[in-house]
């Protein structure tokens, strides 16, 4: 109470005032000379009732009391289930007399009654022990919830499970209300920065799909809330300890609000099963059946929490950037995005970043914020220094610098993020959508590139066997930004209209882009050696097979030590025995021709007019032109008569220099990508790289099938004898594979 004044000024007037009118009074002075404490959703103000209000409430003159208003200024960040947390208090009252009740409410304002003592965090902070003590007292109030009555509660909204049992209905209908009410409202603003970070829009939406088989439990009321500022410890004997602010309660499974006390409350790790334990002894005694399944269950409910926290925490940090750059809010808003993406990457399967990608992606999101406020370039942090090797009147340092401003304020859905690169379109005034393409992550990605991916497009472009055939991006411009870091411009190969999203085909192509693709991989071919050579020069008397060979051989040695052993669990041969078996065969030498290198779907982009233009060749290479089309076809879904139609118009269209003896080895560049992609994919799914770009994720999601293929190819059984489940966990092209241990977080 201190600092709080103990009188008040007559009103001005001499006329009597109505209840509504000296509510009004009250939460006015309230707010102008209440002890104010701040929380994230609200303004709570301290202050004594004036003699006229405290008759009106029912109290004693000078009774403290909390006045309590949302921030409007506050992000949507929380799920509410019902709007007016007194209608909660209320029906909590009979069961918890303790907690705090609504007195009066006066247009967005309520009046609380104010319970003596102090939150449990200033006496014990976050990541310190609890006593045990506390600990059962504290679940010993969870399990006394469930005694409170539904009928009691406000209605529940609509999209809610219609049996107060399901268990796995209920966490599916907490993950579409955490989309609903947390993503989406705030998607606008954020979506860009979430796409630079790797979480995409529908996220949470997976995540509910994957959500197994749970034990039916019995609804009850939750808090889920229950952090050490909403943990009052009193002064009073009879009622020591008080929840406060019930504002997100909700009616649900019980074990939701076991697992988000678990998390809010930073329990230390060692007491998080003394903590579970105690919760199911006070459940036992009340409701026995709210702790069915509680082992197997749990887990989902703790997945889920740091699944939806990784919204809150990611915009709350980048809203403390406030109106600067100043580098150690950065540097702190950097640690909070960092730990969030650790939480929430097994439940959401998100690719790893870098601690500099996400320091890269808030800054630029932070420079585009503050060009909305109308501040300068410079005083927004985006400069950059152009690369003289390339002037192109095209693009002109003005327009690189407004698509470095344009770049952070783009859309979601004008960023994609690849295996190695991000690319955001942004439109400019009066020209065609471009691209900033930056490389990201990569330094310890399985497949290297070979050549620069700036000098094969200018070599495309000046090309004559390939203008006007070959549909790739055109490269505007190569500088580097104030982080230091490279990028390139590059001109859209998608839509240009209101909706910017390309359209890749991914579930295979046309028989038009099929034979678009071809022609165009033809006219590669057309491109002279002399031009090939001065992108390549070690391309010259090259044994291309051999080469790939060796290749993939390196690549398999330079796994990651898990990797190696599942692999050889799973009964793929080490580096050296895949020498041998690669040596076995040969392929007929042919002429050398400029190679895309990596034709995934997504790598191809619809074009309005028909046909199909080629982007990202980053990994494009010089070598035999079979290799370049069997690869797509591995990396495609495709029709036998798709296929076959291919190879003809591609056969046919070559000379035979090029296509000579194709017919025998297009099978055995098809059995080096299967190999190849037994190894990357296991890799990829231990440790987690890449795996945001569609492309990765849909390779791994049919894993067991590509093992299968590929083991066969080599000739060899797979050999999980150490354990006899280890392949059937294999994820499959019908569900991906939900581990039992991938739930928790890795910094946890």
């Amino acid at each position: 109470m201190a600092g709080a004044p103990a009188f008040y000024p007559a009103p001005p007037q001499s006329t009597p005032r109505t209840p509504h009118e000296l509510l009004g009074d009250f939460v006015e002075y309230a707010q102008r000379h209440g002890a104010m404490s701040r929380g994230h959703h609200n303004r709570n103000f301290l202050i004594p009732l004036k003699e006229s209000v405290a008759v009106l409430l029912g109290q004693a003159p000078d009774t403290a009391v909390m006045a309590r208003t949302r921030r409007p200024d506050a992000l949507r960040v929380v799920i509410r289930t019902w709007e007016e947390e007194a209608e909660v208090l209320d029906a909590v009252k009979e069961v918890l007399p303790q907690v705090p009740r609504c007195l009066a409410s006066h247009e967005g304002t309520s009046i609380h009654s104010y319970v003596q003592g102090v939150p449990l965090s200033s006496v014990c902070a976050n990541g310190k022990p609890v006593d045990s003590l506390l600990v059962g007292a504290l679940t010993g109030v969870l399990a006394q919830m469930t005694r409170v009555r539904k009928e009691a509660l406000p209605r529940l909204p609509d999209c809610w499970p219609r049996t107060h049992r399901d268990s796995r209905g209920f966490l599916r209908t907490l993950a579409g209300l955490a989309d609903e009410q947390i993503r989406k409202p705030n998607w606008v603003r954020f979506g860009g920065l979430f796409a630079a970070l790797g979480i995409s829009e529908d996220a949470l939406t997976q995540f509910a799909e994957r959500i197994p088989a749970m034990s039916p439990r019995p609804y009850s009321l939750l808090h889920t809330d229950l952090h050490r500022d909403n943990i009052i410890v009193t002064y009073n004997t009879h009622n020591p300890l008080v929840y406060v602010d019930w504002e997100l309660a909700s009616w649900g499974d019980p074990l939701h609000d076991l697992a988000n006390h678990l998390v809010r409350m930073h329990y230390p790790e060692f007491q998080q099963q003394e903590v579970i334990e105690a919760w199911q002894g006070a459940m036992e005694q009340v409701s026995p059946s709210a702790a069915a399944g509680l082992q197997r269950d749990l887990k989902h409910y703790l997945a889920f929490e740091y699944a939806q926290s990784v919204f809150p925490d990611v915009m709350r940090a980048a809203d403390s950037l406030g109106d600067s750059l100043e580098p150690q809010r950065l540097e702190r808003a950097t640690q909070q995005v960092a730990q969030a993406l650790i939480n929430a990457t097994p439940p959401l399967r998100l690719a790893d970043i870098s601690y500099r990608e996400i320091t890269k992606a808030l800054y630029r999101w932070q420079a585009s914020q503050l060009g909305r406020a109308g501040q300068s370039a410079i005083t927004q942090g985006i400069t950059f220094q152009p690369d003289e090797r390339l002037k192109n009147p095209a693009c002109p340092p003005d327009t690189v610098l407004a698509a470095l401003k344009a770049e952070g304020a783009a859309p979601a859905s004008q960023v994609f993020r690849g295996t190695a690169h991000l690319n955001t379109v942004v439109r400019l005034p009066d020209l065609q959508p471009i691209v900033v393409r930056r490389k990201v992550g990569g330094e310890g990605r399985l497949e290297q590139s070979f050549l620069s991916e700036h000098a094969v497009l200018r070599l495309i472009e000046q090309s004559s066997a390939t203008r006007n055939i070959v549909c790739a991006p055109r490269l505007l411009a190569l500088g580097t930004s104030a982080l230091k870091d490279n990028f390139a411009i590059h001109t859209y190969e998608g839509p240009d209209g209101d909706n910017l999203t390309p359209s890749h085909p991914k579930d295979g192509l046309l028989p038009h882009e099929a034979d678009h693709l071809v022609d165009q991989l033809v006219a590669l071919a057309g491109i002279e050696l002399g031009a090939l050579r001065s992108v390549d020069p070690a391309s010259e008397g090259l044994d291309f097979y051999t080469w790939l060979s060796t290749q993939l051989v390196h690549l398999v040695a330079s796994l990651s030590p898990e990797s190696k052993r599942l692999a050889r669990a799973l009964g793929l041969p080490h580096e050296d025995g895949l020498r041998d078996l690669l040596r076995r065969h040969q392929v007929t030498p042919r002429s050398h021709a400029l190679l895309h290198g990596d034709l995934n779907p997504w790598n191809l982009v619809r074009r309005p007019e028909g046909g199909l233009s080629i982007i990202d060749w980053e990994m494009a290479m010089v070598g035999d032109p079979l290799y370049d089309l069997v690869r797509h076809l591995h990396l495609t879904p495709v029709r036998p008569a798709i296929r076959e139609r291919m190879f003809a118009r591609w056969c046919t269209r070559l000379g035979p220099e090029y296509t000579q003896g194709w017919k025998d080895d297009w099978r055995v560049y098809r059995w080096v990508e299967l190999i190849r992609s037994a190894y990357i994919d296991l890799d990829r799914m231990v440790t987690g790289s890449s795996l945001d770009a569609p492309n990765v994720r849909r390779a791994v999601d049919r894993y067991a099938m590509t093992l299968a293929d590929a083991t066969a190819a080599l000739g060899l059984r797979s050999r999980p004898a150490a354990n006899p489940y280890l392949e059937r966990s294999l994820p499959t092209a019908e569900g991906a594979l939900i581990r039992a241990d991938g739930l928790e977080p890795k910094g946890s």
